[in-house]
């Protein structure tokens, strides 16, 4: 069923060489253009067309009734109502411990700097509604960013036909059970166009947007990148597993299976010294494919050319191997599996053991599921505390501080060029 790669006695740089999902955002750019810059100019009407569109929904008002807001977290089911309450609890422990402090270095007597840590004002946060619901997806942005200290919370996220022409009821009850009463019934380009320009009347505008999507929603993000702040251009869900002998054939499949329903795109990878480890999953996969529910998405996935098996000397290889791939979700199932996971540079969170599934990430392991894909995970950050806040220094130099260091602001200002700058120095002692 996966793609076969064999990297065993290569020494090339493997970049180029593993499974990935290929995607055109700047064609999707291009597409999508138009539906931003009608909300810009037209606002709701443009809304309301793309909407009617592309989710089949008419939209009468933008914002969600606070009533259907908490109609749907007294409706929730108890058992769902119990998850997302311990999914909140966990995840605002580990967020809470995340917070920065403020710093003060003395560089001089007389002369400090101070870094200060200032959330935004205004986030949005999107939620998708296509393929599934993610009221998990609520839990981790909303958390964060309170615990950050934001007090201008959005959330939107698709109008759903069977709902009424409102998000999915579960997703806003997890807006209710975090306190979240501004919430729209929007998806889409238009959702982020919403976001980033307002709409009079309607939505404010933000100052950031954050939160996964499709193509459409990513390319989006890269157009408006600027006019707003963002997390990052998530793509497709991808999860790397590093495995030798000793892992268990039954949890590899299951754990390539759990991140390929998400969607056909998404990419599973198996990175193994061990062919006979390789063969077991074979194996595993068709018999558990056969039974998951999404059995069509699943196969898709795990059958594209962004899913496969790649084949290593040894599991210091294969260390190399995930470094280069930068996944999303990277899973070691080796043994001293903490060892090599403190090893690995390039993961956006990394589930050490066989008792670490992604699907506890997912859900309650109290790690943030926002993460970058693509590659992005050798230079970027999963969303966290720090994404919702900025560095703000404050000089403080008293007279003297000024006046020891003064002849070498004029030297430097003299160097570049940059005259007035040392007269702006000078001007002080004359």
């Amino acid at each position: 069923m996966l793609n076969r790669i064999d990297l065993r006695g290569s020494a090339t740089d493997p970049r180029d060489l593993l499974p990935r999902a290929q995607l055109d955002v700047s064609a999707a750019v291009d597409k999508i253009r138009p539906v931003v810059e009608a909300v810009r100019e037209h606002g709701f009407a443009a809304i309301q067309e793309a909407t009617e569109r592309f989710d089949g929904v008419r939209l009468e008002r933008l914002r969600v009734p606070a009533e259907a807001i908490a109609a749907a977290v007294e409706t929730l089911d108890p058992e769902v109502r119990a998850a997302l309450t311990e999914a909140i609890a966990r995840a605002r422990k580990v967020h809470t411990d995340q917070r920065r402090t403020d710093v003060t270095t003395q560089v001089v007597p007389g002369g400090t700097v101070t870094e200060r840590w200032v959330p935004v004002s205004r986030v949005g946060l999107y939620v998708p509604g296509g393929l599934a619901m993610y009221p998990s997806t609520v839990v981790m942005n909303v958390v964060p960013a309170q615990v950050a200290g934001v007090e201008g919370l959005v959330v939107t996220s698709p109008p759903q036909v069977d709902n009424g022409g409102l998000p999915d009821a579960r997703v806003l009850a997890a807006c209710a059970l975090l306190g979240v009463d501004e919430v729209y019934a929007v998806g889409g380009a238009q959702a982020i166009a919403m976001l980033a320009y307002g709409v009079e009347g309607e939505c404010a505008p933000v100052d950031m947007i954050t939160g996964p999507g499709n193509i459409w929603v990513t390319a989006a993000k890269r157009l408006l990148r600027g006019v707003v702040g963002i997390d990052a251009e998530a793509g497709p869900t991808e999860i790397a597993i590093l495995a030798d002998d000793t892992a268990d054939p039954v949890h590899v499949a299951a754990d390539l299976i759990s991140q390929a329903e998400h969607d056909p795109l998404a990419a599973s990878v198996l990175v193994t010294p061990s062919v006979a480890l390789a063969e077991a999953v074979e194996v595993e996969l068709a018999r558990q494919v056969a039974a998951t529910k999404h059995t069509g998405r699943v196969t898709e996935a795990l059958t594209g050319p962004q899913s496969g098996v790649v084949l290593v000397d040894d599991l210091e290889q294969g260390l190399r191997v995930v470094d280069a791939y930068a996944a999303e979700h990277l899973e070691i199932q080796t043994v001293d599996a903490r060892a090599w996971a403190l090893r690995v540079r390039n993961a956006g969170a990394v589930f050490v053991g066989a008792w670490s599934p992604v699907s506890l990430g997912d859900y309650l392991a109290g790690s943030n599921h926002v993460l970058p894909t693509g590659g992005c995970a050798r230079h970027s950050s999963g969303l966290s505390v720090q994404s919702f806040l900025r560095g703000i220094h404050l000089i403080e130099y008293a007279e003297d501080a000024l006046r020891d260091v003064a002849g070498h602001v004029v030297t430097l200002a003299t160097v570049e060029d940059l005259p007035a700058h040392g007269q702006a120095v000078e001007a002080r002692f004359k």
